[in-house]
């Protein structure tokens, strides 16, 4: 049985490109014909909506899924792109804290929902803006984590406690959890600042950053409004074409890691 190779992508501050990265990246690599699923833990729902799906009131949604009541293979969703699957998301995500708080070994709802499927090439986990259960339930899950950064002041907020987050479930829930690479988003070249902060974010993070930057580009927001990802609204885009070199570059970069154990 093959195992799907699994990615949170996470980041408890908002609007930094994160549902952007996840549902891209995902795009691309279905476009190569891996069979892909995205897992929308985000209340939200934009990730859902960005792949022309709706989030689902009541049953087969994350969070059935996640509570156990449902199967994530009686679940998912087939979208309009080939080799791309949604698991959508639903409201109820919002009391999952309150309501799994007291449950035994809460961080394991999602692993536990996830053994055994074989179906699925990748999976792409789109966290909600906060490290709370549903957070760390995606990482628990997760063979690799990618953070987007945006290039704005205060980029650096949040990515330090993310980190501790995913230092605490390497150690305590899930040993093999690699972080996979920053991903720097909504960069603009005539901004001094946008570079000031792609230096500041390499040097502290050296190697672990990806050298693909994705561009302020009124082509990446405009697309989730008429159910479509980037790629699929406009290839000819910078927007798509940076998320296409970025794909390449996580393809690339899990190779080298997974050589080095």
């Amino acid at each position: 049985m093959v195992k799907p190779r699994i990615f949170s992508v996470s980041n408890q501050k908002g609007g930094v490109g994160k549902t952007t990265t996840t549902v891209n990246l995902a795009t691309a690599l279905a476009a190569l014909e891996k069979k892909v699923l995205i897992i929308d833990l985000d209340p939200q729902g934009n990730a859902t909506v960005s792949v022309g799906a709706k989030r689902r009131i009541g049953s087969l949604n994350s969070y059935s899924v996640l509570t156990g009541v449902d199967t994530l293979v009686d679940s998912v969703l087939e979208t309009e792109i080939p080799y791309l699957y949604v698991l959508p998301a639903s409201k109820e995500l919002l009391g999952v804290d309150i309501e799994l708080a007291s449950a035994e070994q809460p961080q394991f709802y999602l692993k536990n929902a996830l053994n055994e499927i074989n179906m699925f090439d990748y999976i792409f986990i789109d966290c909600p803006p906060a490290v709370g259960l549903l957070t760390m339930n995606a990482l628990v899950a997760s063979d690799y984590v990618i953070i987007p950064v945006q290039c704005e002041y205060l980029a650096l907020e949040g990515v330090a406690d993310l980190m501790k987050t995913v230092q605490k479930v390497k150690k305590n829930f899930n040993p093999n959890l690699q972080l996979h690479g920053i991903v720097l988003t909504m960069f603009d070249g005539r901004s001094n600042l946008s570079k000031s902060i792609v230096s500041d974010v390499k040097e502290f993070f050296k190697d672990q950053v990806y050298d693909t930057l994705i561009p302020r580009n009124v082509r990446i927001p405009e697309a989730p409004s008429h159910g479509k990802p980037v790629m699929i609204y406009d290839i000819r885009s910078v927007g798509a074409k940076s998320y296409i070199r970025l794909a390449a570059e996580v393809l690339n970069r899990e190779k080298e890691l997974m050589a080095h154990g």
